[in-house]
């Protein structure tokens, strides 16, 4: 079979399965591994799929975004470890920005006994820090349906006047060409502000985001370090371009 036709076959298994296995392509080309290898990673750079351990994911682009419940459901475990990691990070007399998200709230916990200050713009993120007796601001302006996120002009300007120490934030793709993105124009905006405004900024991404686009670009990928459980050829290219931290699992 000729290269190109092996792309095409390639890519369209992702479209009917979502993932592809090196071994399952071998068996049905008829091809070495090293030549499947090199299909992929050539499908990658050209970002058509992104690579995972054993074989490869299909790309989405402009995600949908779902609901702060639906998000809570997904990777449990994953996000609590990337959570914990986050946390570590954390000192006592920080002025924190803790982005609404769900991997952000899993933070929470775990912040109990730190003598900081969090500000965040997650309306369920406030209830419980206050819940765990931890000195917190919540931002005003407009709160976005789905993700219970406060967003609009009114943030944004409070955000102006604030300086943080540390910013822990959620995004929704995680690209090394197309840097950090948020499927909402506000959400974007408010997210982007807590960037500018914070001394170091982390992004807590589970795998699912990882090689994702969304629709809005808040910053490039070297803006923020990357804290992902994820270890893969796309990790390796990210972490060319930025500092990432790979969790404990």
């Amino acid at each position: 079979m000729l290269t190109q036709d092996r792309y095409t076959f390639i890519l369209n298994q992702l479209e009917q399965k979502d993932t592809v296995t090196i071994q399952s392509l071998i068996e049905e080309l008829n091809h070495s591994e090293s030549t499947i290898r090199r299909d992929l990673t050539t499908l990658e750079e050209q970002n058509k799929l992104v690579r995972i351990h054993g074989g490869a994911k299909r790309k989405r682009k402009a995600m949908n975004e779902a609901s702060m419940d639906d998000k809570t459901v997904k990777n449990t475990h994953e996000k609590e470890q990337i959570a914990k990691t986050a946390a570590a990070l954390v000192d006592d007399h920080d002025v924190i920005y803790l982005d609404a998200g769900t991997t952000t709230y899993a933070m929470i916990p775990l912040l109990e006994h730190k003598n900081i200050t969090v500000v965040t713009n997650g309306v369920p993120h406030a209830e419980l820090l206050t819940d765990y007796r931890v000195d917190t601001i919540l931002l005003g302006g407009k709160i976005k349906q789905k993700t219970k996120a406060i967003i609009g002009t009114v943030a944004e300007q409070q955000l102006s006047s604030m300086h943080f120490t540390k910013a822990f934030m959620g995004m929704n793709g995680v690209d090394p060409h197309y840097g950090l993105t948020t499927p909402d124009i506000e959400e974007a905006s408010v997210k982007k502000k807590a960037i500018e405004q914070s001394n170091e900024s982390y992004v807590l991404a589970d795998h699912s985001k990882l090689g994702e686009v969304s629709f809005i670009k808040v910053a490039d990928i070297d803006d923020c370090a990357i804290i992902t459980s994820e270890s893969t050829v796309l990790t390796k290219k990210i972490a060319e371009l930025t500092k990432v931290i790979e969790v404990n699992k």
